[in-house]
């Protein structure tokens, strides 16, 4: 397997893994195609295997009013066929040692049991504008002590429905 950024390229088959990975769900890939009109997300990998992209992983821009303040993890996904074999771990393990990555204040919205093991901490603060009551939403080396609902690319927004808990159908 080979870890690369996204390119031109590897554009299309991102988004008919996020189709594959999210069966009946236009949202990740409509969101993907969104970001990338805009020249956004912030940063983005994917996994390569014998030619085929079998993961991706994105973090853009996390917002406090018009500042940024860190970076959301969304969306990651692994092939159907990839799952449950340590793609996605080792996706974010390796994105987690990048540069722009390592030392910004990290969010997520998706599985605890999964995300906690790479060091991801349920969050009260920041307020996730799509998970009641924090429920899934964590985040990592979050400073937060002041109570805002954190902001997202607009892309987020004004995809065909609201994001849904990250880490579903990704291991």
């Amino acid at each position: 397997m080979k870890i690369q950024k996204v390119t031109e390229e590897t554009r299309a088959k991102v988004y008919a893994l996020l189709r594959r990975a999210f069966p009946g769900s236009e949202y990740e890939a409509d969101l993907v195609q969104a970001l990338h009109a805009k020249d956004k997300p912030a940063h983005e990998w994917v996994a390569i295997h014998t030619n085929k992209v079998i993961a991706y992983i994105a973090f853009s821009q996390a917002y406090h009013g018009h500042e940024v303040c860190g970076l959301h993890l969304a969306p990651m996904a692994v092939a159907p066929d990839f799952q449950k074999q340590g793609v996605g771990s080792e996706l974010l393990r390796f994105a987690l040692r990048q540069a722009p990555i390592k030392s910004q204040p990290l969010f997520v919205l998706g599985k605890p049991g999964f995300y906690k093991r790479f060091g991801f901490e349920p969050c009260s603060l920041p307020i996730c504008p799509f998970d009641k009551n924090n429920a899934h939403f964590l985040s990592l080396r979050n400073t937060t002590t002041t109570s805002f609902t954190v902001g997202y690319e607009p892309e987020f927004k004004t995809a065909a429905k609201p994001p849904k808990a990250q880490g579903k159908k990704r291991r």
